[in-house]
């Protein structure tokens, strides 16, 4: 599952493509027209996923989960839930809270906009989680 991929020895981008890596496995499993027809995704997203040699499309973790739940016994909700829980562990673990994490990571998101993101309140794209789980690690 997305969650259980370990940090370790991985930079954001390397972590960002395991987990594709875990959602092109559950599209090769399932199948595209599975895909399309379990998800909201387009065809266009879904065949770029599967093809080794396309661009990587930018999917949220809501968007991976409900690929990969086509695949297992478990819920969609359930597996993003489980990742957000997962980074919100670290992030206690690494004695961080928003403001910290915010301020150590590249990009524009506010303390706020953090806090809802990995709430699951506001999308969060792969590689954002990505980059969220490799800087916590960084910290413990």
């Amino acid at each position: 599952m997305l969650a259980a991929v370990d940090v370790d020895g991985h930079d954001a981008p390397s972590l960002r493509r395991a987990y594709e890596a875990v959602v092109t496995d559950a599209v090769e499993t399932v199948g595209e027209h599975a895909v399309v027809e379990g998800t909201a995704l387009d065809g266009d997203t879904v065949s770029a996923l599967a093809d080794e040699d396309a661009e990587s499309p930018t999917l949220t973790l809501a968007e991976a989960a409900a690929i990969v739940a086509l695949s297992t016994d478990r819920d969609a909700d359930a597996i993003a839930a489980e990742a957000r829980d997962r980074l919100l562990l670290e992030l206690s673990s690494a004695v961080l809270d928003v403001d910290a994490l915010a301020q150590g990571l590249d990009g524009d998101a506010t303390p706020k906009e953090l806090q809802a993101k990995m709430e699951g309140r506001h999308p969060m794209n792969l590689a954002e989680y990505a980059e969220i789980r490799v800087f916590v690690a960084g910290e413990r």
